[in-house]
């Protein structure tokens, strides 16, 4: 539970339909499972007790009492544990019958809450804010009440509800009631069949309601065992965390186990202000007995948390060449300035928006001759980088300027008395900004627009020059980060038909990300790596994305890195880097600060007005002592 994190699980059992003493062994033997495997939350399907398919056999109160039996051995079975248990089963009362589900732990028998939307069904509707007193045995009453928030003090911010898969479809659901009033995670009792479309739209479902709702649900539907009258049931479990399934099984019984990560629940919600003036109702809230312990994490932690998995980076290339396009030709059209100028590297950032701009001449029906690519080669410039400049240029048939601004950039230093074998920021900031001059003035005489090349990741470390590469008319890459430019470039040069373009691409994309702005080697050599500088992109999207967009302490985010890089960095390399970005965060806050327009690609940007805000001289000190104690 450190961190947050609570192992969690969704569990369809082998089952016999109408046969609850059987069907409670098998609940039982899950349980076990499921308690050697660290679990502390576990939601069996539907009516698990009998199966769902009794038709009026749910009118037999021999069916019914024996239901009731076989959850008493279930609690019984859960004795000694924390974990908490949901389990469905059919409850008659007061002359109706209800499929209910019924909260279990340690022993003990809970509570009940009931399905609403009983359509199609025998059973009966449980009413909003209805409650029904149980005599489960002698002295001993439960209620069954129309909704249930299970609460711990042990993870502060863990609120768990119950609702039935049918209710999802009701114009209110039950979810957003539960979590409007606190539950952050949803325990799902499904009664679904298998169908052709069944996996997909269950889970698209899952995915989008966990997204909206910043909560986490462990949906379980019925497995083998149910009747095979008129319909096939295969046991769908998944275990979906806030827009991502972490965890499915399909097969007949089994179960999905995985880890919710609460404190990313409760901070997305803070930081959307989902709930903000949401009604809240009088829920009964029962203590749950969750102790504390280590949460072994088996959930998939991503490299490369911003870039898709390789089925969806086609559509994603795509889409974000479209937003990036799109963006530039509204600016354009409000400044009547068609002539987008770039200043072209040879690396990732300004070839993508190279190909950006392609796509929006192509879009509006102009030549793409009305682009401008500058290349202005000084002292830290390779025959490589500039070779690959200027062939991506002509494939895109763009207008080439080759620019030296050596010279200029000397009779700079000169006037503010510089010397040239002073290697300091002196002598790379003078380049940057000379080049971001030449790109500003060519604009203006063009009657064009400088767009920018940096990218999410170099604002978000502040590598990029004050005045220089930080500032430009338009930022087409302003929310996308080093590895989705690298993904992206990468999936055009293995799609493009023309041979040349794609060798140019491929070899920007194995390029060493570099500003130019140190001397190359002897040979020619590239000497100046940015990763050298401010550590491995790929670490830094990493800490991005967990620190800054998901609120991690950097406590929880090494524990994740060393999860996500195992065998590719240790423990101290991530440490160092770690510490560099929480220093580096901070301080480059007022490069920020000063940013220009660009579109959101993926709904998040560091721009000062609509996206990530902070002072410029926000203190890093408590970032940076947590780091000291790792």
């Amino acid at each position: 539970m450190k961190d947050g994190f609570l192992k969690a699980a969704a569990a369809a059992p082998e089952l016999r339909v109408a046969d609850p003493e059987y069907n409670a062994g098998k609940i039982i033997d899950v349980i076990a499972d499921a308690r050697e495997k660290g679990v502390k939350l576990l939601t069996f399907p539907e009516l698990a007790l009998t199966g769902c398919t009794c038709g009026h056999l749910y009118f037999q109160r021999r069916l019914t009492d024996a239901a009731m039996d076989g959850l008493k051995r279930i609690a019984m079975a859960t004795e000694g544990t924390d974990m908490l248990v949901i389990v469905g089963l059919p409850l008659a009362v007061r002359g109706a019958v209800y499929s209910a589900a019924a909260a279990v732990c340690n022993g003990d028998i809970l509570g009940f809450t009931a399905r609403r939307n009983v359509r199609g069904t025998v059973f009966t509707a449980m009413n909003p804010n209805e409650s029904i007193d149980i005599n489960v045995s002698g002295d001993y009453y439960c209620c069954l009440e129309s909704e249930l928030l299970f609460v711990t003090e042990v993870i502060p911010g863990l609120a768990a509800g119950v609702q039935f898969a049918a209710d999802r479809r009701l114009p209110m659901p039950p979810a957003a009631m539960l979590c409007a009033n606190g539950a952050t995670v949803i325990c799902e009792l499904s009664d679904e069949p298998m169908s052709v479309r069944s996996r997909r739209e269950t889970l698209t479902a899952l995915e989008v309601d966990t997204a909206r709702l910043h909560c986490a649900v462990l949906s379980a539907a019925p497995g083998s065992g149910e009747s095979s009258t008129d319909k096939s049931y295969y046991g769908l479990c998944a275990v979906t965390d806030d827009g991502e399934t972490l965890a499915i099984s399909e097969a007949g019984a089994g179960m999905a186990v995985s880890e919710l990560d609460i404190f990313n629940l409760n901070d997305a919600r803070m930081r959307a202000q989902t709930y903000a003036g949401a009604p809240r109702m009088p829920i009964s809230r029962y203590d749950w007995g969750l102790h504390l312990a280590e949460t072994r994490l088996t959930r998939r932690i991503k490299r490369e948390p911003f870039v898709p998995d390789h089925h969806a980076v086609a559509e994603f290339t795509e889409r974000c060449l479209t937003i990036q396009a799109t963006g530039l030709i509204k600016r354009m059209e409000y400044t009547n300035c068609w002539r987008p100028v770039i200043g072209v590297s040879g690396g990732v950032d300004s070839t993508l928006v190279m190909l950006a701009c392609a796509r929006a001449m192509d879009i509006c029906g102009l030549p793409r001759h009305n682009i401008v690519a500058i290349t202005m080669p000084c002292f830290g410039t390779t025959d490589r980088t500039k070779n690959n400049a200027i062939t991506i240029a002509e494939r895109l048939g763009a207008e080439l300027r080759v620019v030296p601004i050596g010279e200029s950039v000397k009779k700079h230093f000169e006037t503010i008395g510089h010397d040239f074998d002073d290697h300091s920021v002196v002598f790379e900031n003078a380049q940057a900004r000379e080049r971001t001059m030449v790109l500003l003035d060519v604009a203006n005489k063009v009657n064009g627009l400088d767009v920018g090349t940096k990218d999410l990741s170099e604002q978000a470390d502040g590598w990029c020059t004050y005045n220089g590469d930080q500032i430009s008319n338009y930022d087409i890459n302003a929310g996308l980060t080093k590895t989705m430019v690298r993904a992206m470039v990468k999936y055009i040069s293995e799609t493009t038909e023309d041979a040349e373009l794609a060798a140019a691409l491929h070899d920007i994309w194995d390029t060493p990300v570099t500003p130019e702005l140190l001397p190359i080697g002897d040979e020619g050599e590239l000497l100046q790596k940015s990763e050298d500088s401010v550590g491995p992109y790929v670490l830094q999207d990493f800490f991005l994305y967990h620190m800054v967009m998901r609120g991690g302490s950097p406590a929880k985010v090494l524990r994740l890195a060393e999860l996500a890089f195992k065998g590719e960095f240790d423990r101290p390399t991530l440490i160092h880097w770690l510490r560099s970005y929480c220093r580096r965060f901070f301080v480059q806050q007022f490069k920020r600060s000063a940013s220009a327009d660009g579109p959101a690609a993926m709904g998040f940007t560091l721009s000062p007005r609509d996206g990530h805000k902070m002072p410029s001289d926000a203190e890093n000190a408590l970032w940076l002592s947590d780091v000291e104690k790792l």
